[in-house]
């Protein structure tokens, strides 16, 4: 009587566990990826960006260069602009004004390339004077002398692109090339034939670089 009482138990919990409904996993969904995260770093296109410069000749017009090759990597935060922050370094063989024999005269003169190849500027403090406009105060060493300078800018605009964000800055400052050690002065009918004030004008578009996600 036993044995069937166990057998009659077991055959009803069997049938029990048959019936009952199994237990469904949920689904488990991927997360969307993750959107690579603004580093506030930009960097400026050479294709759309130039350094250029006048200095005057004979005292009475101007001579407009331009650096060839150079780079600025800029820390910018549109709704930060005060916090920026530029390093700029311009390769000084690369200097032109058109003219060959004229260019040459630059390097080796007035340039010294082969012992100063490189030119540079590193900011240290951006001021905000409009909602447009920035002061930056920096440090430009040329030629060996590194002396403070004061760039005036202007934030051309910010634009989404299928590149990427993309800045655009515009800088003018005007230096004293004799600060900076370049004291060759030739003269003719007493004016200088190459002008000590040098207007320099930058104009950047740079684009953001993103970090991977």
């Amino acid at each position: 009587m036993n044995r069937l009482v166990c057998v009659l138990a077991t055959l009803a919990c069997g049938s029990l566990a048959a019936q009952a409904p199994s237990a469904t996993p949920a689904p488990q969904t991927a997360p969307p990826p993750a959107r690579p995260a603004s580093t506030n770093r930009w960097s400026a296109d050479p294709a759309h960006s130039a350094v250029a410069f006048r200095v005057r000749h004979l005292g009475i017009t101007w001579v407009n260069g331009s650096f060839g090759e150079w780079t600025a990597d800029l820390n910018f935060d549109p709704a930060h602009a005060e916090a920026a922050s530029v390093t700029a370094k311009i390769q000084s063989a690369t200097i032109t004004t058109g003219n060959d024999r004229r260019d040459t005269d630059l390097r080796q003169n007035y340039l010294a390339v082969d012992s100063f190849p490189e030119i540079r500027f590193v900011s240290k403090r951006v001021e905000k004077v409009a909602p447009d406009k920035l002061r930056i105060s920096g440090d430009l060493t040329l030629r060996g002398v590194t002396r403070p300078v004061v760039l005036d800018a202007d934030i051309g605009g910010v634009i989404a692109s299928p590149m990427g964000r993309r800045a655009a800055f515009s800088a003018t400052t005007t230096i004293k090339r004799q600060d900076y050690g370049i004291t060759l002065n030739r003269f003719m009918e007493g004016a200088q034939i190459v002008g000590d004030d040098v207007r320099i004008t930058i104009d950047i578009e740079a684009r953001e670089s993103a970090t991977s996600p």
